[in-house]
């Protein structure tokens, strides 16, 4: 398996099998064909029709959105129609720093196809003169990718926290990085990608941070969502992402950004003009 490959599998989908989600005329998303068919049972929330899914008119504002949308969702988890509800809301909107809309729980964020960000941190150390990444495996009940290789932190962005905030929150939570340390990551760009996946319509930007840790510091869970850490060098990253499928699929691209920015990855490598441009979505948002 290559690099390539990695980036390929972040960015596939079939358009025809989805429907655009509008509010106000404005495409915040996309809809299979079987959940625009159960959201056909809410009128006064949902128009649905043959090639497109409208959020009522007449929610016109955030709170009445988020409310009526809200209880949708809700008797949707109940029917088994929706993935569990998760407690977590994400605001909905088109790109990272707009007034949202809306806000939504994460259970939908997927299965309505709206754009979610996220914070996923880098943790870097060195020992003996070698660099050395932190990599965390997920917890065997996370609701998503049990058991996957992920970031020492990582972490999805709720409505309400900035992205800073977000970013000590997860630190602390999940690795046990005081804040003292976890104000030192430096902010490293963004990776975006859509595609399908077990959960709905993936469309998702990961903001990427760099955070160099002390020599002796260990992380420590606090929050039971990993199971466990490991400390390993670059190639042994390098070798996991290319020849495995143990990390969590969107991992691969921040690690992989990683690598080019770091100077792991050139020009001299065949794939690397594609690799870079898929990196962000690309070609993917073409069919909007």
């Amino acid at each position: 398996m290559s690099l390539l490959e990695r980036i390929r599998t972040c960015h596939r989908w079939d358009p025809a099998a989805y429907r655009p989600f509008l509010i106000d005329g404005i495409s915040y998303g996309y809809i299979s064909a079987a959940l625009a068919g159960r959201l056909s049972d809410f009128p006064a929330v949902f128009t649905v029709e043959p090639g497109q899914v409208t959020l009522s008119a007449g929610l016109r504002d955030f709170a009445g959105r988020s409310e009526a949308v809200a209880e949708t969702v809700m008797r949707l988890t109940e029917s088994g129609d929706l993935p569990k509800w998760r407690g977590e809301d994400f605001p909905v909107v088109r790109r990272w720093g707009d007034a949202p809309v809306m806000a939504i729980d994460r259970c939908a964020a997927a299965p309505l196809g709206i754009r979610s960000f996220g914070v996923h941190v880098n943790g870097i150390t060195e020992r003996d003169g070698q660099p050395l990444m932190w990599i965390g495996r997920r917890a065997l009940n996370k609701p998503s990718a049990p058991g996957k290789l992920d970031h020492i932190v990582a972490g999805g962005q709720p409505h309400g926290l900035s992205i800073r905030e977000n970013l000590i929150k997860e630190c602390a939570e999940e690795a046990d990085i005081p804040r003292s340390l976890a104000e030192r990551a430096r902010p490293a760009g963004a990776v975006s990608y859509l595609c399908e996946w077990t959960d709905g319509l993936r469309d998702d930007v990961a903001f990427c941070f760099d955070l160099e840790l002390p020599a002796d510091f260990t992380p420590r869970n606090t929050d039971g969502e990993v199971e466990d850490f490991y400390l390993w060098s670059i190639e042994q990253v390098i070798e996991r992402v290319r020849e495995t499928e143990d990390f969590k699929f969107n991992v691969n691209l921040v690690i992989i950004d990683f690598l080019i920015r770091h100077g792991y990855l050139g020009p001299d490598d065949p794939d690397y003009q594609e690799i870079v441009e898929g990196l962000s979505r690309g070609q993917a948002r073409k069919a909007e």
